[in-house]
């Protein structure tokens, strides 16, 4: 499947910019962080992400379809 995956905060820096296309075998979420954590070995270290699907936040069983906006959201810390 293919995909354009968006990124924000750190996420864009460990991805190296604010979209990157991704191509990835298999079409759940947990398909896609696989592929990115391999390619990206510096996403694993984040305490925690998450993977928002048309703006809502998705579980690892969460089916995509190439015409989905995907979006990598990193921790958030606020005070």
């Amino acid at each position: 499947m293919k995909a354009i995956v968006l990124a924000f905060g750190i996420a864009k820096d460990i991805l190296g910019g604010p979209d990157i296309t991704l191509d990835f075998p298999g079409n759940t979420t947990a398909d896609l962080k696989s592929v990115l954590e391999n390619q990206f070995p510096r996403l694993k270290q984040l305490r925690s992400y998450m993977v928002a699907v048309n703006n809502e936040y998705a579980q690892d069983c969460t089916v995509l379809t190439e015409a989905d906006e995907i979006a990598i959201i990193p921790p958030v810390s606020g005070g």
